[in-house]
């Protein structure tokens, strides 16, 4: 088991920035891609950015793209979001998630380990 915990969701305006994190408790051997999703209200599961552990790779969906950036803190074991740019389309709560493949699927099924999630709102 490797516990994930996001942090950093809150309320925001359009046009705002904001940055979240995921915190790898205990062991990261053996992780080898860390992901964002997202959910909005009544919609499903969207694959937002995956990075690869050691901080190369870096995916992004269309709809973030050229707006958020994903990396990997080594000294404090997170993976974080930078979120730019943000509008009321961004609103979701958003996921962190760990995979041991090296380059899983966009989908939920590739990854093993999931944080609870942590809410971001846009308002316009």
């Amino acid at each position: 088991q490797v516990p994930l915990v996001e942090s950093g969701g809150r309320l925001v305006q359009a046009g705002d920035s904001l940055r979240l994190s995921c915190a790898v408790s205990g062991r990261s051997v053996g992780l080898s891609t860390m992901a964002w999703f997202r959910q909005a209200p009544g919609k499903e599961y969207e694959f937002v950015a995956s990075i690869s552990w050691w901080g190369g790779g870096a995916d992004y969906s269309d709809s973030v793209n050229d707006r958020f950036t994903i990396s990997i803190n080594d000294a404090d074991n997170t993976a974080d979001l930078q979120m730019n740019a943000l509008s009321p389309e961004d609103t979701a709560v958003y996921y962190c998630a760990a995979s041991a493949l090296a380059e899983p699927p966009r989908m939920k099924s590739g990854y093993e380990y999931w944080g609870q999630g942590t809410q971001v709102t846009v308002s316009s």
